[in-house]
């Protein structure tokens, strides 16, 4: 994984917020047709890759199995705005996917009992594993400038 130079953040700070980084990631591929468009997806970062889970007749999934180039962002939507975004390229799979669905909802919603988690685990039998090997990114932290 390469960061920008000019990226006000360290590796290890770059680290920290992929991390710590609770709301979803905004994916990016080409669809069908030739247009870019955006997916929110819950996300875990794995060395270098960020992990993420989808349905496999999911467009992004599909999109990504043509084209496995993407970007992404990892951003608050409130100001102060601050974030990472990057490029990499995406392995879409099915082994792994439901094992990779269970991770998630462990991060984002702690336990498996809510009735969101037992609607998602039902259709685990249909979960791909998109894994994103992090080629590019860059930081930018415009806190303390917002906050004078």
């Amino acid at each position: 994984m390469q960061i920008a130079e000019d990226s006000p953040w360290s590796r290890a700070e770059v680290n920290a917020h992929l991390d710590g980084f609770e709301a979803p990631l905004r994916l990016s591929a080409t669809d069908a047709q030739g247009y870019p468009r955006v997916c929110s997806l819950w996300f875990r970062r794995d060395g270098d890759r960020l992990l993420c889970a989808t349905q496999a007749d999911a467009w992004i999934a599909k999109a990504l199995e043509r084209d496995p180039r993407c970007g992404f962002e990892l951003a608050p939507n409130a100001p102060p705005y601050y974030g990472v975004r990057g490029i990499g390229r995406a392995q879409v799979g099915r082994d792994g996917g439901p094992e990779e669905l269970e991770r998630l909802i462990d991060r984002y919603l702690g336990d498996r009992d809510s009735s969101l988690a037992k609607w998602l685990l039902s259709r685990a039998d249909q979960e791909v594993r998109i894994a994103i090997d992090i080629e590019h990114l860059s930081a930018w932290d415009y806190r303390e400038r917002m906050t004078r």
